[in-house]
């Protein structure tokens, strides 16, 4: 072994409740590793990264004396900090804990008891080689930056910029339109009680508009960004008439992504009729209507039938198969307010499930019902079809659907249809998630750390996604995501620096002929090339350990801290033992 003081390693089976124990002996794996050279103590509980858990490792360390810990559990994305922290609470350096995962890639991938014991045996003696082979790592420090770019100037945008500089800190809000609002400001009311989107709106952006600290940046779009957290600069470029674009660059510590969502296009639906009947409308232009105090035909009537039509793009397998979240409470919004209007209009609700899960949503619900709203029900990736109406009928469409509760194939009449377009990932997004390095999901919406425990930050370290940019959500979900990245970045200005994971690659400028191949790879621009000296160089606080420099480098100059050849190999070794 590389150290020279003798291994004392203490090894922590978890047993996840039963997400581990319903398939793994973890007694068998405490059993079979207790022994191994090196190993000072093997013990098995219920839950590791409880609090009872963690205190166990903690201990043992201080009474014990171990100098190495590994802990087979769940991934390491999930808890690897809990057992730093543990092992820091202990007085070890908390580089010296390795993490087995014996649950995703075990576990919960098996169904043989005995195979996936065998597996869970050989990854956890893997992570035993590998971890006496780690070595101490401190983590390093720079400055931070305390201005902020927020990105899109919606809800969630001005939400963010709001806390951020009523926290005495300097925002810049850019917004690729030239008004603020985003798209909460084409909507009338708010289900469901009914609020002014205009008044939420208007108090919002005259804050901003009277904030000193808030600079905004109308008909404006950022084009690059480089640095690392604490230490972005921005470029930004505005639109300016006939002038031409300006351009400037902007030092911003951390990043919050705000830039919201696009309708679905009606038109994809032919069986609709979006676009060719006069009558079929989309739910924003609904709300146009509303907005403007009359709700009636193209021909200027009021409609003696209306039908709104749910999961347009939404929840079918041919388009996008998640819900879009707020159509079915707004939908129930529209048929109360076309009955307050008209009251002798009827109304059809043509849904495939009603979603009234918020607070407040399930009275709304039954209020809809009170006002004689006719409720009918289509299956999931079936769809209404819509045609123009025969001379003999009172009404100008009739809609075919097969009603899942009569169970019979009925005929609705309509003058005006609404369709509840879903939410969908706009079509920029891709721009935008390579200019800040974050990922997208197959939707195109973007991914955050983690969907549960850190649903507003990303694997880039300071940049913040919040609101219908992520995933489609109600408007108190986005100002509680919106104010929940302000928190997490106030946090970070209020230390002054930032913490540099002591894991990143690092140039032995000896070796490196300075071809550059590294520069090129990098996904996250952590690598520069000193001209003068003809060597490349990692920014450690840029660096995310991934490997590839590492891998690619035909010089072998690059060397990843925590991630050595030796403490692979070692792994490997272990795993086929």
């Amino acid at each position: 072994m590389s150290n020279q003081e003798p291994l004392n390693i203490g090894v922590y089976i978890c047993n996840c409740g039963t997400n581990i124990a319903h398939t793994i002996d973890a007694e068998a794996i405490k059993e079979h590793v207790g022994g191994l050279p090196g190993v000072k103590i093997a013990r098995t509980y219920r839950y590791m990264c409880s609090n009872p858990g963690q205190e166990m490792i903690t201990r043992d360390i201080q009474e014990l004396g171990l100098n190495r810990v590994v802990v087979a559990a769940c991934s390491p994305r999930m808890h690897e900090k809990t057992f730093r922290g543990a092992c820091r609470a202990g007085g070890l350096n908390p580089y010296l804990c390795d993490m087995a995962n014996i649950r995703e890639q075990c576990s919960w991938v098996h169904t043989d008891r005995i195979a996936a014991t065998e597996k869970a045996k050989a990854l956890t003696i893997g992570a035993i080689r590998r971890v006496a082979w780690q070595q101490p790592l401190d983590p390093l420090s720079a400055n931070m930056c305390p201005e902020t770019l927020v990105l899109g100037g919606g809800i969630a945008g001005l939400t963010a910029a709001l806390e951020l500089a009523d926290a005495g800190h300097r925002v810049h809000l850019v917004e690729r339109a030239e008004r603020l609002g985003g798209n909460l400001a084409r909507v009338d009311l708010t289900a469901p009680h009914l609020d002014s989107a205009r008044d939420l709106l208007t108090e919002r952006i005259m804050r901003v508009r009277q904030n000193s600290l808030i600079s905004v940046l109308l008909r404006s779009e950022l084009t690059g960004l480089t640095g690392y957290v604490g230490n972005y600069t921005a470029q930004i470029e505005t639109r300016d008439g006939d002038s031409g674009p300006q351009r400037r660059k902007l030092a911003v510590g951390n990043v919050v992504v705000a830039t919201g969502y696009q309708e679905f296009d009606a038109r994809r639906i032919t069986d609709y009729g979006y676009g060719s009947l006069p009558n079929v409308i989309t739910s924003f232009e609904f709300e146009g209507m509303l907005r403007a105090g009359k709700i009636a035909t193209r021909e200027g009537r009021p409609p003696q039938y209306v039908a709104i039509i749910h999961c347009v793009g939404s929840r079918n397998a041919e388009f996008h198969g998640y819900c879009s979240r707020v159509c079915c409470m707004t939908a129930l919004k529209y048929a109360q307010e076309v009955k307050s209007a008209i009251p002798g209009c009827y109304v059809s609700d043509i849904y495939i499930d009603m979603h009234a899960f918020g607070k407040g949503c399930e009275d709304f619900y039954k209020r809809g019902a009170e006002v004689k709203t006719l409720f009918l029900m289509y299956g999931k990736n079936e769809r209404p079809v819509i045609r123009k109406a025969g001379a003999g009928d009172d009404c100008e469409m009739l809609i075919e659907v097969s009603e899942k509760l009569s169970g019979e194939r009925i005929e609705i009449p309509a003058d005006l249809v609404i369709l509840m377009v879903g939410m969908e990932a706009r079509s920029d997004a891709g721009r935008v998630a390579r200019l800040v390095n974050i990922s997208q999901d197959k939707d195109g919406w973007f991914i955050e750390s983690h969907p549960k425990l850190d649903p507003v930050a990303t694997t880039t370290e300071g940049i913040y996604i919040v609101g219908t940019c992520a995933a489609p959500k109600d408007i108190p979900d986005t100002v509680a995501q919106a104010r929940a990245a302000a928190a997490r970045i106030l946090a970070k200005i209020s230390k002054g620096r930032i913490e540099i994971d002591g894991v990143f690659a690092e140039v032995n400028e000896e070796q490196c002929s300075g071809c550059r191949i590294c520069n090129e790879l990098c996904p996250y621009s952590a690598i520069e090339f000193n001209e003068e000296k003809k060597r490349s160089h990692v920014i450690p606080a840029a660096c995310k350990a991934c490997g590839c420099c590492v891998a690619a480098c035909p010089s072998s100059a690059i060397t990843g801290r925590h991630f050595t050849d030796r403490q692979i190999l070692a792994q490997i070794e272990g795993v086929l033992v």
